[in-house]
């Protein structure tokens, strides 16, 4: 019997010979649910002529499938149960991820908050093993993140190596004509490899942040693909990426740190809606240098994510500005500076956790992302030749750069809030004096101190509950209920803390 939010497959074999089934061949299969409701997922091309759909059931109970296709192979239906999950995993627990009632968080699917703790693990599909991936899966749980961006393919279309991913300057290969600019000869075998890695992370509660196709940079800014090949091809491969892991956690990615305007973010975007039954959430990532405000009125957009560049400096005002346009969308810093990067103290250690909390408290409230120099590249060791110096910590590989201080920091920051109602939480600059607060009406209020000392609550609709928390450890160091404000008596609600280290207030009724 399946379970609630765990995919099964449904295999089909084609009775016709295409010459390229990958382009040539579309359908559909639709789920029916015990009280009637219509889920329609993609099949995708699973090598010779065998198609795969991949499904997962929302609800428990008797469902009813069909497919109806010209090919004789590929129709049929049938008839299954669902049980309710028994699995911890959160993602099966409580569903995959949706956007909130105001379109600012990310909830699971049942209602419970979800506050990203990203990793910047951008070449790990093309890159990574098995083996490499668990160790760093591991990591990166035990840390508290739980999603990971990653580039799908290798984009650079003039990037070359061996095509094996554990040698030197080597990489897997998704697409045999990427170097052409076109996406019509793909790799089956490719895919078969990131479904391993990509179960990996699943297992370990690290939701993957799917990329068609970079757009800016790249790996190695060798002309990236991703704003040269079509939009039928661009199109394609997003309902692709849809068809064989969109029946997993997923967050679609459709443009990544160019700019917005690229006509293959919309012909994406528009792909990953089309074909995503399940609302899973979408939107862009853009480049340093621009503002993200490219499809702001979409309905496939959800989320617009800057970055600040790649020099150390804190600019949470970028955060703000974002969050301020309208229609609201949700917001996010999904790339600071990589710790490490190019300086070997650059973005260090207590630097990054800085960096999560201002930019949460400034709008980033979809969550927080961090980055490590010879990691996002999966630099095999910290010799391997061919990489742009830019960008890596000269003296570390990936495995090295696993272990930097600064990811302790941005991985506390759900793990801090875990529990809490933090959905659609808001900037605050009125209920205290307090540089980064955030506000949820009537049920929450944060409040983070670079160092410490007295909190002054101006307003007696914060709950009087507080706890004050050590955002470098997590320690709980005060709790209590304090004194309420009543301004016509002159009583103001002070939370009193000794300064000198950086402090997170949390109050409640």
């Amino acid at each position: 019997m399946q379970q609630t939010w765990q995919f099964f497959e449904l295999h089909f074999e084609a009775a016709g010979v295409y010459a390229n089934p990958y382009t040539d061949v579309t359908f559909d299969v639709n789920f029916v649910s015990p009280d009637g409701n219509q889920f329609t997922r993609p099949a995708f091309w699973n090598g010779e002529s065998k198609f795969t759909v991949r499904f997962a059931a929302p609800s428990a109970g008797h469902w009813s499938w069909s497919a109806t296709h010209d090919d004789a192979g590929l129709n049929g239906s049938g008839e299954f149960q669902v049980a309710d999950a028994t699995s911890t995993n959160r993602f099966f627990k409580h569903g995959f991820l949706k956007m909130s009632p105001k379109g600012r968080s990310a909830i699971h699917a049942d209602g419970t908050p979800f506050i990203i703790a990203g990793d910047t693990a951008w070449g790990l599909p093309w890159r990574a093993t098995e083996a490499q991936v668990t160790t760093y899966a591991k990591k990166r749980q035990a840390q508290g993140f739980n999603a990971a961006l990653l580039m799908t393919v290798q984009p650079d279309m003039d990037a070359r190596g061996p095509k094996d991913r554990t040698l030197d300057e080597g990489f897997g290969i998704g697409f045999e004509d990427l170097q052409d600019g076109t996406l019509t000869k793909i790799n089956n075998e490719y895919f078969e490899y990131f479904d391993k890695l990509h179960a990996i992370l699943i297992e370990h509660e690290i939701i993957p942040i799917l990329q068609p196709v970079f757009q800016g940079f790249g790996w190695k800014g060798l002309r990236v693909a991703g704003k040269e090949v079509s939009t039928v091809d661009y199109a394609r491969y997003c309902r692709y990426l849809v068809a064989r892991y969109g029946a997993s956690p997923a967050i679609y990615l459709p443009g990544a740190d160019g700019v917005g305007a690229y006509e293959q973010i919309a012909a994406g975007g528009e792909a990953f809606e089309a074909n995503d039954c399940y609302e899973q959430p979408t939107g862009i990532h853009y480049q340093p240098h621009t503002r993200a405000i490219s499809h702001q009125d979409s309905s496939w957009l959800d989320f617009q994510w800057c970055q600040t560049g790649h020099g150390g400096e804190h600019a949470p005002q970028r955060v703000a500005e974002m969050w301020a346009i309208n229609p609201p969308k949700g917001v996010a810093n999904g790339e600071p500076t990589y710790e490490n990067t190019e300086t070997v103290g650059r973005g260090a250690g207590w630097w990054q956790g800085t960096e999560a909390w201002v930019n949460l408290a400034a709008g980033g409230t979809m969550g927080v992302f961090y980055g490590a120099a010879s990691l996002w590249q999966w630099r095999l060791h910290k010799d391997e030749p061919g990489h742009a110096a830019g960008f890596l910590n000269p003296q570390a590989g990936w495995r090295e750069a696993l272990d930097y201080e600064g990811a302790n920091y941005v991985g506390l920051v759900p793990q801090i809030l875990a529990g809490l109602p933090t959905t659609d939480m808001e900037p605050s600059v009125d209920h205290a004096i307090s540089p980064h607060c955030l506000n949820v009406p009537g049920k929450l209020f944060i409040a983070y101190q670079e160092n410490g000392g007295r909190l002054m609550v101006m307003d007696d609709k914060i709950g009087p509950n507080y706890k004050i928390v050590d955002p470098k450890t997590g320690s709980v160091l005060a709790s209590g209920v304090r004194q309420q404000a009543d301004f016509a008596n002159g009583i103001t609600g002070f939370i009193e803390h000794p300064e000198g280290q950086p402090r997170v207030y949390i109050c409640w009724f």
